[in-house]
């Protein structure tokens, strides 16, 4: 499965199973943040004591792949399924580097 590489950034709430802030900056430099329960973007058991900033994945389709006009290769990845992962801002389509895809 793929996911984008995200980084865990902090310890939002103590909630069953937990709750972490997310942060990824796209290919088009927006900072995008998401709001998740830990295990849906870690392995990891992490808690509010674990040191900040952790690796995390958000798992995604790909949607749209091309190299843009700067040689970049590009990837449109939706985060609907199979996690139903939304930023905070409503958004689960974004364009990324191919680089931030790994496989989980």
């Amino acid at each position: 499965m793929k996911a984008i590489s995200v980084e865990i950034s902090r310890w939002i709430d103590d909630h069953q199973p937990g709750w972490v802030e997310c942060r990824l900056i796209d290919a088009e430099g927006r900072l995008q943040l998401f709001t998740e329960k830990a295990p849906v973007v870690t392995a990891e058991s992490i808690g509010p004591k674990s040191s900040y900033p952790l690796s995390g994945a958000v798992a995604c389709e790909i949607q749209a792949e091309w190299v843009d006009a700067n040689g970049r290769s590009l990837l449109r990845v939706g985060t609907t399924h199979p996690d139903g992962v939304e930023s905070t801002t409503g958004e689960s389509t974004f364009i990324v580097l191919s680089t931030q895809i790994v496989d989980i």
